[in-house]
């Protein structure tokens, strides 16, 4: 079947795949973790994280990663920035002619609570910084994204009220951020919920475009991105084998996994610009890297086949 509307799928696993993963993984593994990523069709990949590394240990080696990175044409590498320092690493990794970064992935939390355990700021704080953050990333030529997270839950205030989101992605805006994705942080997200929001985002900012960070903690991302798609959404972060989860939100699980979101939109006939099954070998090949199977249900089963034959 033919796409009507294809959709393009933002590999996180590098990072927050990642990211709370209590081993260390290995530099090159990492890289290589992204050489593979990119040749299953990725052309979208968080790489790194610029955090304080006693906080976050496991992103440590981000200017290592960076630098290790594959000249590939057509990628667009993303660097998390939780401040302005982390936006000067962001802009840094280009000195001196280096391939760097492309996208610097600011991050606005949408409740007080949450955001002084996770960032040290209420949400007036975070908007102030992000502001800063957008202009000083746009004018060294990166492009200049924003995550609200905990756009459908706090795991500290509960409900989030879906017109504070709206109020926030407006200011996002209005402050010049390229891309505004809206965060299941913990995935407490139910479908109509997703379709609700997004829709009244994209109607609040468009033509901005918005993206999806979805939490598979409670077995339901599958099923929201598929109503985040048909309420207009087209850009869906996703993490190789499901991994994942965030160290300043309690209870949450792994990330939507790629091949669950592959699975999804190729047998509704969606386009992704990913290879299914070499999202399945990377997923068996980097379990050998983690020691243990990887969370992903579709990366264990693999494609509907029967009797050898796609179905």
């Amino acid at each position: 079947m033919a796409a009507a509307n294809p959709v393009q799928i933002v590999e996180v696993s590098p990072r927050d795949g990642l990211q709370n993963e209590a081993g260390f993984v290995e530099t090159p593994d990492k890289i290589a973790l992204i050489e593979r990523l990119i040749a299953m069709g990725a052309r979208r990949i968080e790489v790194a994280s610029y955090v304080n590394p006693r906080r976050v240990p496991q992103m440590a080696d981000a200017e290592a990663v960076v630098a290790g990175l594959p000249d590939a044409p057509g990628v667009s590498y993303i660097g998390l920035c939780l401040n302005e320092r982390g936006v000067d690493r962001a802009i840094a990794s280009r000195d001196d002619g280096a391939r760097g970064l492309d996208e610097a992935g600011c991050v606005l939390v949408a409740t007080d609570g949450f955001g002084i355990v996770n960032q040290g700021q209420t949400v007036e704080e975070g908007i102030a910084a992000n502001k800063a953050m957008i202009a000083k990333a746009k004018a060294a030529g990166l492009l200049a994204q924003v995550t609200i997270s905990a756009s459908f839950g706090c795991p500290y205030e509960g409900h989030v009220p879906p017109e504070r989101i709206i109020d926030l992605a407006k200011r996002m805006a209005d402050a010049g951020a390229q891309e505004i994705a809206l965060a299941d942080t913990i995935g407490v997200a139910v479908p109509g919920q997703v379709a609700d929001l997004v829709g009244r985002v994209i109607a609040g900012v468009a033509p901005l475009p918005i993206r999806l960070h979805l939490h598979d903690t409670r077995g339901l991302a599958p099923a929201n991105a598929w109503a985040g798609y048909q309420a207009g959404c087209r850009t869906f972060d996703s993490a190789l084998g499901g991994l994942g989860g965030c160290p300043f939100a309690p209870g949450a699980a792994g990330n939507v996994g790629t091949e669950e979101l592959l699975y999804l939109f190729g047998r509704s006939g969606v386009a992704t610009g990913l290879d299914i099954d070499a999202a399945v070998d990377a997923n068996r090949w980097f379990a050998t890297i983690m020691g243990r199977a990887l969370p992903s249900r579709v990366g264990k089963a693999g494609d509907f086949m029967v009797k050898g034959v796609k179905v």
